[in-house]
């Protein structure tokens, strides 16, 4: 009871400054009506709920699961059942991801169903079930970080120039959904089991972070892969807005309680047969241990449930809503900073942030603080935000004016800076679009473009998670050149 506690305590600072924004915003320049307004609060009240449970759940239930299943790949020494069994565990753990299903979601409903959220769930699952069989193997095999990564986003190149420019934005945008609160923690812990095998400590801990870097690569892989065989091309983005101001307070929340509940059930349910099978062949735990990490998915799974119902009953139709509103006044600073200021609060206050910051310092032995680490992502994510606003009211500029010169740099920067930088920069890219970022400021982005003039809904809205992605694999390697210039001192 005590974990959960500390649990919701967390949850709580990171959804109140968001609501706070929100709340200001409505009484001063976005007006989004009372109906709406009360709806979003009892979303905020259901994220914090949802989300609080789900990383208790994980606590107790996914990380004891990962760190099992990181142990096994390495005494099995097979690299085919290493490979095997990483692809199933990336496919399921992604199919249950919920950033990754809110934005197949909002992708389907832009696109007026013209890819549904079912295919798009099923390309970036196997792109990232590949990804982490690969990024094991990485592990298992020693190969260098910065090599697998210059390799896999030069593949990335090739595919990006063939791609349409809306589906380049999602497939960005993917590889930071994909990684949220439910995949993080597995990942992490997968990555530090399989690490506390080896034999050398310096390169068991540098190995302890990278794999939800090389996860997300499988994600942008399979949305560009998708684009080879579904063409885009012509396909228009519709938004419907609306204040709901005549509708049901708590309508949604009782419409949408039966089919959540049922999708969260067949998403998680692969992943619990995967524990039972490697309870019976593998892990051999004793009963009391099997159970515990048993009612972590039992948890879970209510977790899940309560934060998409929270998250499709108002909360993103408010971002949608702020977001025009705020692009209607046509004062593009304005929106600008706005978008800044969201970044900055959004990246203190994802679940899988903390996660990771708190692993970073454990791992390091407290080398590397996480306050320091949060400083950097912070005023990452910030800019990441406000120059996604930027693309928005400015018709010249591109998503790739952006992400090239930024992953040019990132790649360039692997080679100078420590070899564990490169992977907590990478993972960190991955942690810091999480439920924030896949709900409310994607929705944000979406208004904005919905109000202001010459603004392609599909191309320009969605890349907002792109950019939150890229900007921490810069922000930290810097930091990591400022730790190797000190050292050196």
């Amino acid at each position: 009871m005590h974990v959960l506690i500390h649990k919701l305590k967390d949850v709580v600072s990171a959804v109140v400054p968001v609501v706070i924004v929100v709340i200001v915003l409505n009484f001063t320049l976005a007006p989004v009506g009372s109906v709406l307004l009360s709806q979003f609060v009892l979303g905020a009240l259901a994220i914090v709920a949802g989300l609080s449970i789900l990383l208790f759940g994980i606590e107790i239930g996914i990380l004891p699961f990962g760190c099992h299943m990181g142990s096994s790949f390495l005494k099995s020494n097979s690299i085919r059942y290493v490979v095997f069994i990483g692809f199933l565990l990336g496919f399921f753990i992604n199919i249950a991801e919920p950033d990754l299903q809110v934005l197949a979601r909002q992708i389907s409903s832009v696109m007026g169903g013209f890819i549904p959220a079912s295919v798009t769930l099923v390309a970036v699952s196997i792109g990232t079930g590949l990804m982490l069989s690969s990024g094991i193997t990485r592990i298992v095999k020693n190969i260098r970080l910065n090599i697998f990564f210059a390799v896999t986003y030069g593949v990335i190149l090739i595919f990006a120039i063939l791609a349409s420019s809306d589906m380049l934005a999602i497939a960005f945008d993917a590889s930071g959904a994909t990684t949220g609160a439910l995949t993080v923690p597995l990942v992490l812990a997968l990555s530090a089991g399989a690490a506390a095998m080896k034999k050398d400590s310096i390169s068991s801990e540098e190995d302890s972070f990278g794999l939800v870097g090389v996860m997300s690569t499988g994600a942008i892989l399979g949305v560009l892969i998708l684009n080879i065989f579904v063409r885009t091309d012509g396909v228009t983005g519709v938004l419907e807005l609306s204040d709901n101001a005549a509708g049901s307070l708590f309508g949604p929340f009782i419409e949408h309680i039966p089919h959540v509940a049922a999708e969260s059930f067949v998403a998680l349910s692969p992943i619990v047969l995967m524990l039972f099978i490697f309870q019976k062949v593998s892990f051999r735990l004793p009963l009391r241990h099997f159970f515990k990490i048993l009612i972590g998915f039992l948890y879970t799974y209510l977790g899940l449930t309560i934060f998409l119902v929270g998250v499709n009953t108002g909360f993103m139709r408010v971002g949608n809503m702020i977001g025009y509103g705020l692009a209607s006044h046509g004062n593009n600073a304005l929106l600008t900073g706005i978008g800044f200021l969201l970044g900055m609060l959004v990246i203190l206050t994802e679940p899988a942030v903390y996660i990771l910051t708190h692993q970073i310092e454990d791992v390091t032995s407290g080398y590397i603080k996480r306050k320091t680490v949060l400083v950097s992502l912070s005023i990452g994510v910030a800019f990441a935000v406000g120059l996604s606003m930027l693309r928005i009211v400015v018709p010249r500029i591109q998503l790739w004016h952006y992400l090239l010169p930024g992953y040019i740099i990132s790649l360039a920067l692997m080679f100078f800076v420590p070899n564990i930088f490169v992977g907590i920069a990478f993972d960190s890219g991955g942690v810091a679009s999480g439920p924030m970022t896949a709900t409310f400021v994607l929705a944000f982005a979406q208004g904005a473009s919905q109000a202001t003039e010459y603004s392609n809904l599909l191309v320009d809205s969605f890349g907002v998670i792109a950019m939150v992605a890229m900007t921490p694999l810069i922000a930290l390697q810097i930091l990591g050149l400022i730790y190797k210039t000190k050292s050196k001192k």
